[in-house]
């Protein structure tokens, strides 16, 4: 039997807990490959080792080579994997990432699946953004009219506590610098915010598509919850970047670093985790292990791996 090179598969219980995991790392044109059971990332300023169980999410922007092996070893170890564009701006593929567990994406898509259910969800992620107020009594026309209000308060808060002028939010995804230094920091700013609820979302083992409030693309889930957050790191982080910012510094570089930081230091990622499974109505004692069963419409779950016998007509199991 041929010999097996570098580190077996983890186990599941041997993985980090996603909530205690790094939040994102972002990589342009540089290789990567596998050293036992860590990312080897080079370039042409030299050689870094990165844990594969401590990372999060690893977005991969242009000019990046990775091999089979790394891939490999990203899978095993749970990691959110996002292809996306120069700056991060677009998302283009993502890899599998840590819970086989179908427990919320079950609650999710039972919560979606109803009218009623779906508008408690929608209500309860904007209750969690007026915590003084009572949403629970206004329509999906009158909570949007009520965050619209909330949103241009905090552009114009940060702009007058930052000095950065502000007008509106403009910006071309094909064409990142043709809009302002501060739309410029937003978008980069959002972006690391849509990856790392991203990847908390698929580590989860949630749906990204599954929206509550935005519906019809395959990230609704994650606008859903990356709008949760971007009042108290996103926004104000891109204005506080662009106000350091001198003549040659790097707007989307200088931001991302920002956003990290910001990330660690609110300790976002152990709160993502919590606040999901609150929106999805998941208690925190409820298991994230897979139990594989089958369905019966008749006897409910049934132990999966059995050789059952047939059943004639007319027989009771």
């Amino acid at each position: 039997m041929e010999k097996q090179s570098g580190a077996k598969k983890p186990e599941l219980s041997e993985l980090g807990r996603v909530r205690d995991r790094l939040t994102f790392l972002y990589l342009e044109h540089a290789k990567l490959d596998r050293q036992d059971s860590a990312i080897r990332v080079s370039d042409a300023r030299g050689i870094v080792i990165v844990p594969a169980a401590i990372i999060s999410v690893l977005m991969l922007g242009p000019g990046v080579d990775v091999t089979h092996r790394a891939m490999e070893l990203m899978g095993d170890a749970g990691m959110a994997v996002v292809w996306v564009g120069e700056r991060g701006v677009r998302q283009y593929a993502h890899g599998r990432a840590l819970n086989h567990s179908s427990l919320l994406l079950e609650a999710q898509a039972k919560l979606f699946s109803n009218q009623r259910s779906r508008l408690a969800v929608a209500r309860k992620m904007y209750q969690m953004r007026f915590p003084n107020d009572d949403v629970s009594g206004l329509s999906m026309q009158a909570l949007r009219g009520k965050e619209g209000a909330r949103v241009r308060q905090v552009y114009r808060l940060q702009s007058e506590r930052t000095g950065v002028k502000w007008t509106r939010r403009d910006y071309n995804p094909d064409n990142f610098e043709a809009s302002s230094p501060i739309n410029q920091a937003l978008t980069a700013a959002h972006q690391a915010l849509y990856g790392l609820s991203y990847s908390v979302i698929m580590a989860m083992g949630a749906s990204a598509g599954l929206g509550f409030v935005h519906t019809g693309h395959d990230l609704s889930f994650v606008y859903d919850f990356a709008d949760l957050y971007k009042a108290e790191f996103s926004i104000p982080v891109a204005f506080n970047t662009v106000a350091a910012l001198t003549e040659d510094d790097n707007i989307s570089r200088n931001t991302r670093l920002a956003m990290r930081d910001a990330f660690v230091d609110g300790k976002l990622l152990g709160r993502m985790v919590s606040d999901l499974k609150a929106i999805l109505g998941v208690s925190d004692d409820q298991t994230e292990i897979s139990n594989l069963s089958l369905w019966d419409d008749r006897l409910g779950l049934q132990e999966f791996g059995v050789q059952y016998h047939e059943i004639k007509v007319g027989e009771t199991q």
